[in-house]
């Protein structure tokens, strides 16, 4: 295996790959030797990762990343490219509140289809509320949201993991959304997984709504 996920080895890997290295991974037929990220991952494999994925950080934003980073590592075995995003994205970018939830109801059973209601408060400070059916409480709530936002996206992740443990454990959930190739992060924790799910989902297409907005602008000017 060419992946590395030890902390003073990784270190070795990067300074010199062929210090814990007999064979080179590309000799074989692979592109490059795979660094995983895992709790043992010191910050010069963590700023190596950052770098080859194209983000540019200060170094005070590395340090608040590189935090994040380890709470989330003590959690999960492995940090996936998504996972790095979301934590920088989350450290080095203030989500600016554009849609704020003021209402999330939700009701379901076992022979009522799951029905989401919504009020959302808009950019222009306009109280909207719209309601959607969905396969389970939650995909009737994002369906509700987006019914209100009105922002084309592509859910490509949703999970939850506990916080504390117990019957009333918070749940942390995160949200990776895509629009034209470039995706967007959101995540919250409650001990009500629906209201988490909401403002995770919600914190996501802020930063979307906020990314077309400056593209927007952008363009506007270069006219």
């Amino acid at each position: 295996s060419f992946a590395h996920e030890s902390g003073i080895h990784q270190d070795g890997v990067l300074k010199h790959k062929l210090t814990y290295e007999i064979m080179d991974a590309q000799s074989i037929g692979l592109n490059n030797n795979q660094i995983v990220l895992g709790k043992h991952s010191g910050r010069n494999a963590f700023r190596t990762r950052l770098q080859e994925l194209g983000f540019e950080v200060s170094e005070t934003e590395l340090n608040k990343a590189f935090l994040r980073f380890k709470e989330v590592a003590d959690k999960k075995k492995e940090i996936t490219d998504w996972d790095l995003e979301a934590i920088v994205n989350d450290e080095t970018q203030q989500i600016p509140e554009l849609f704020r939830i003021e209402l999330v109801q939700v009701s379901c059973g076992n022979h009522a289809r799951p029905t989401a209601t919504v009020t959302i408060r808009t950019p222009d400070g306009e109280e909207l509320t719209d309601a959607a059916i969905g396969t389970g409480p939650v995909d009737a709530v994002y369906k509700a949201i987006n019914r209100v936002v009105n922002v084309p996206n592509e859910l490509i992740e949703f999970s939850v993991q506990s916080v504390t443990a117990g019957i009333d454990a918070i749940g942390e959930v995160t949200i990776r959304l895509r629009h034209e190739g470039k995706v967007y992060s959101g995540h919250s924790a409650n001990t009500d997984i629906i209201t988490a799910s909401a403002h995770a989902y919600v914190g996501a297409l802020n930063r979307l709504y906020s990314a077309l907005q400056q593209w927007e602008e952008k363009s506007a000017v270069a006219k």
